[in-house]
């Protein structure tokens, strides 16, 4: 055991190289053949960042020093074109709670936190990135309130200069007004009950929205304020370019959970109104036609009346085929979930 309370002998299924494929179900770390769990698990997406890896792991060892919670550091080297790989070696014999996870190649930081999340030893989990402008010390303050029962996940909220605090309150505003959580600011550090994993769909970027989905889930969701700095080397990855992709995402999230699971709702509610558009339409025709002088049909609405019933039994149509899939869905989350309860047994 090591002074934070994790072993020191490194597991046997610590590192993922090539693709970066892990098994369907958790990993636990493993000490002469029994299971190791760990209170804490802290997953760093790493890109191109062996200049800051050797600070933050210092930072974290002394963050967790005397706190009495176990824990380890997962870092997951996602595709990085510098000597990030080679650092994170160097690293593992000073650092016995390191533990070293690879992508070949660039995957995001969604996919970085799901191997890290799969091969993770923690009841608890923490998305904290590599660059420093968060500080490890504050770790311990995010997972007391999972630790201690009074709260399912703790996002961090950001105070210091930020660079995209333009960006970044728009995002939030936006994402408060559709999805109405208890919290100001969403894309930040977290920590969170593993169980919250399965909830999230296995897409590009929605990590972002992991706070939204919990709440939607019946997670309680708590945040504390956290200290932001300039980053300490390296430079962004994220340009303006992300801006459109975040409302995409947004409308994406909003979709999901107001009609992922009731498709129909929305497409037989559409389809109906333009069944119904079409066929008032069609009695205005009919009322031109053979009541109202000068007793001749109206082209226009004609044209209009065949685009309503068409919209609307395409929409119908397709609401129908996303019940469907809806449905296999549901199916394969309760195969997935009965699939856990096997394993923990």
């Amino acid at each position: 055991m090591s002074a934070a309370g994790v072993p020191s002998a490194a597991p046997a299924r610590a590192e993922v190289s090539g693709g970066g494929r892990a098994d369907a179900r958790p990993a636990r770390a493993r000490v002469g053949g029994a299971a190791q769990r760990v209170d804490v698990s802290v997953l760093v997406p790493a890109k191109d960042e062996a200049e800051n890896l050797p600070a933050f792991m210092a930072q974290a060892e002394a963050a967790f020093l005397d706190t009495g919670i176990s824990f380890e550091v997962v870092v997951i080297d996602d595709g990085s074109r510098d000597a990030t790989w080679a650092v994170l070696e160097s690293l593992a014999p000073r650092f016995p709670f390191l533990r070293r996870l690879r992508h070949r190649h660039q995957r995001g930081i969604a996919d970085a936190l799901r191997t890290g999340y799969l091969n993770a030893s923690g009841d608890v989990l923490v998305f904290y990135p590599a660059d420093l402008q968060y500080r490890p010390e504050d770790i311990p303050r995010l997972v007391r309130p999972i630790l201690s029962g009074e709260s399912d996940m703790v996002t961090g909220r950001k105070e210091g200069r930020y660079e995209k605090a333009f960006v970044s309150r728009i995002y939030n505003g936006l994402s408060r007004s559709l999805f109405h959580v208890p919290v100001r600011d969403l894309n930040s550090v977290k920590a969170y009950r593993r169980e919250i994993m399965d909830a999230l769909p296995i897409r590009p970027d929605w990590h972002r929205y992991m706070i939204v989905i919990a709440a939607a889930e019946g997670f309680t969701v708590t945040e504390v304020p956290v200290a932001l700095y300039p980053r300490a080397a390296g430079r962004s990855k994220f340009g303006r370019s992300r801006i459109l992709v975040g409302v995409l995402d947004l409308l994406s999230v909003w979709f999901e959970l107001r009609f992922g699971r009731k498709p129909l709702l929305l497409f037989g509610v559409l389809g109906a109104a333009l069944f119904l558009i079409g066929v008032l339409t069609g009695i205005v025709a009919l009322l031109m036609r053979f009541v109202i002088p000068p007793y001749q049909g109206f082209r226009p609405l004609l044209t209009l009346i065949e685009t309503c019933l068409i919209l609307g039994f395409l929409s119908f149509a397709t609401g129908l085929l996303g019940e469907q899939i809806a449905g296999q869905r549901a199916e394969l989350h309760e195969v997935r979930r009965r699939l856990d309860e096997l394993d923990a047994r």
